[in-house]
């Protein structure tokens, strides 16, 4: 499995799987004018979509969103969003979420972006550990209702500044060496 951007030609398929793992999870039955939301994600040219590819097959997405005058949950420049995770469903629990949570964190910090943020419905608890398991705290009070009878918890990580310096092999020696 690899984790890469999305094609242009690739975000209308994208956008159907993200509609059918909310779906199969039953996270659209109390917002389900949010199934066009998921599938207009990226389309705009606003965030960037990841996809985790295997075989040749897309099986599940997530996109960073940075900070913008409609952001959901985040509040200043420094700030962005993890967007919309989903994988497959028939390819659920075989990695690829936890391949997608790493590399939007890692394109995150890139980017350099000192806090990320996401939403996630009380229900998506895979998810939620997921996220846990990457280092995200609960953030109460960034708590909010998009909808009536629809509560989203907020999460966030601190990012290390800075990009960090990659490592080489010094050959001669077998010593990793920062590059001069």
């Amino acid at each position: 499995m690899i984790v890469r951007d999305a094609r242009a030609g690739e975000l209308a398929g994208i956008g159907e799987l993200r509609v059918a793992a909310y779906r199969a999870g039953g996270l659209l039955s109390a917002n389900p004018g949010y199934a066009e939301v998921l599938r207009g994600l990226g389309i705009s040219g606003t965030g960037e979509v990841l996809v985790a590819e295997d075989a040749g097959r897309i099986i599940g997405t997530v996109m960073l969103e940075p900070f913008h005058r409609f952001s959901e949950i985040a509040r200043s420049p420094g700030e962005a969003e993890v967007r919309a995770l989903a994988v497959a469903p028939h390819e659920q629990h075989r990695g690829a979420g936890r391949a997608l949570v790493a590399a939007v964190i890692d394109r995150a910090t890139l980017k350099g972006v000192h806090h990320l943020l996401l939403s996630a419905q009380p229900a998506m608890t895979a998810a939620q550990h997921l996220y846990r398991l990457a280092g995200f705290t609960r953030l109460p009070e960034l708590d909010w209702r998009p909808a009536p009878g629809l509560s989203l918890l907020a999460f966030g990580l601190v990012l290390p500044q800075g990009v960090p310096q990659p490592i080489a092999i010094d050959r001669s020696e077998g010593t990793p060496r920062t590059p001069a």
